[in-house]
């Protein structure tokens, strides 16, 4: 590590030295905080000074409470490959992550038109198929996807929305623009981590919040439950609609997240046998005897959700609940047959899709993408393996990708031949160098590679998005992948204006 220059205890409140003495932002890529070494950007300039004026030994005694209380909060995930344990808790770095008001509003627009056009084109290929029809997107590319469920052909929403909850995976560019990585609208996880992270650095760090206006996230649940009963079906004959959130149990990854979730909308929290089907209606078992559902936030995948419909052996869903849903006497959130909108084959065509749709340009930019299936795009991604990250369609959290240009000749000829024996299951694109973010290390503060996951709520009145997202970043150093089951972990993600509503605390 680099030395660093002392700073009097009088000049920086805590003695020591600044906290980002000698931190240099990573060459050639966007960093989050600074715009040159020592030079921080506006929107980061009275985080950066109060984050100096604690400095390194007071961040570290900081950061250790931070672990303590995501350790007792029992903020974890799983992840059943790990030999070591299921339970992990989620690396969170202190440092927050800073997006200006000025940058986050065209990002937003743009996630906003994004996720209504993925809406209209689910409604589509479920329904009449003009896409298809037309040649826009291959027909054999979307009948041929495994997130594509026949059984939703026919199948309409109440309230026509198919995306109630989106994650939209974005990077930023060298040059700072925010670019569409990824679409998540089956079971887009993720948004507990964002109010956590919300609630622990502010009782770690009140002091930070004091000189900056950081829009609020502590609204989400809310939003999310006036969006879900917002499009209870017609046949909902209570004022209020009963909501509840439908988990897999106690072992799936996101565990954590169901609990929080209904937790904090204030509805109940059942797995599949605390359901009932009859006459097409579906019923809650509770102490005072069954009630009717009306919206179930399911956070089960389509081939689970229902052994009648869909797999026989499965344990965790509700026998009927499909018929339910096609009788219109109970909605599901997200909709059935979403994943066919999430296959990384045909996330090439969603540029397409906001024009064929909306008729407009989309906001924002995508990765460039080889499509596997295209003989040109094929040969070129076989003779380019050294210089693409190759992509399993059917794979997420980091598994099933190559890194070409961090991977070993015998790695790429391996991968080559998956490639060559199923084209269809495999996209490309070029490595783009994510944006960095000062991160609290081992040895000091460093630059880290991030993502951000915002989400976007969308109910029967319009969409709403989650001001920032969560930030993954990549712990290990040199890394690329941000997945919290390959090593990553957490930022906090701030939307700053100055002009705009914010979210203070006592000073530090």
């Amino acid at each position: 590590m680099k030395q660093r220059a002392r700073r009097a205890p009088d000049a920086g409140g805590r003695g020591g030295a600044p906290l980002f003495a000698g931190y240099a932002p990573h060459p050639g890529a966007w960093d989050e905080l600074f715009e040159a070494p020592g030079r921080p950007r506006p929107e980061a300039a009275a985080l950066v000074r109060r984050l100096d004026e604690l400095g390194e030994p007071e961040l570290r005694t900081r950061q250790r409470l931070a672990d303590v209380a995501f350790r007792r909060g029992g903020v974890t995930f799983s992840v059943y490959s790990d030999a070591r344990g299921v339970e992990k808790i989620f690396p969170f770095d202190l440092i927050p992550r800073v997006v200006s008001a000025v940058d986050w509003a065209p990002v937003e627009r743009g996630l906003v038109q994004r996720t209504a056009a993925l809406d209209l084109f689910l409604a589509d290929v479920y329904g009449p198929q003009r896409i298809l029809d037309e040649g826009v997107v291959p027909r054999d590319l979307v009948l041929g996807s495994q997130g594509y469920l026949p059984r939703a052909r026919g199948l309409r929403p109440p309230g026509g929305v198919h995306v109630h909850v989106a994650g939209i995976d974005l990077i930023r560019r060298p040059d700072g623009a925010f670019v569409v990585l990824e679409d998540n609208i089956r079971t887009p996880s993720g948004v507990s981590y964002v109010l956590e992270n919300r609630s622990v650095l502010k009782r770690a760090l009140p002091g930070v919040f004091a000189e900056a206006a950081v829009a609020p996230v502590d609204e989400y649940p809310v939003r999310l439950r006036d969006a879900l009963a917002s499009v209870a079906p017609p046949a909902c004959a209570a004022a209020t609609p009963r909501v509840v959130v439908l988990t897999p149990g106690p072992y799936n990854s996101a565990y954590f997240e169901h609990s929080f979730l209904a937790r904090r909308m204030g509805v109940d929290l059942v797995q599949g046998q605390d359901l009932y089907v009859h006459d097409d209606v579906v019923w809650v078992k509770t102490t005072r005897g069954p009630r009717r559902v009306d919206v179930i936030y399911r956070r089960l995948d389509d081939a689970f959700m229902d052994p009648r419909a869909f797999r026989p052996d499965s344990l965790l869903g509700v026998p009927g609940v499909v018929r339910a849903a096609e009788a219109g006497n109970v909605t599901l959130a997200n909709a059935l047959g979403n994943g066919v909108a999430d296959d990384k084959a045909i996330y090439p065509f969603v540029p397409d899709m906001i024009r064929f749709y909306l008729g407009e340009d989309p906001l924002l930019e995508q990765v460039p993408t080889f499509s596997c299936t295209r003989p040109a795009d094929l040969e070129h991604v076989l003779a380019h393996m050294d210089e693409l990250v190759v992509k399993s369609v059917d794979e997420s959290g980091g598994y099933g990708m190559l890194m070409g240009p961090k991977a070993s000749r015998e790695e790429r000829e391996a991968f080559a031949e998956k490639v060559r024996a199923t084209p269809r299951k495999f996209i490309a694109q070029p490595l783009v160098e994510l944006s960095c973010c000062p991160t609290w290390t081992a040895s000091g503060v460093a630059p880290r590679r991030v993502d951000l996951r915002p989400f976007v709520v969308r109910g029967r009145d319009g969409a709403w998005v989650l001001p920032g997202g969560l930030s993954r970043v990549a712990l290990r150093e040199g890394s690329y992948v941000v997945n919290s089951s390959q090593g990553g972990g957490s930022k906090d993600t701030w939307v700053v204006d100055p002009q705009g509503s914010a979210e203070r605390g006592a000073l530090a």
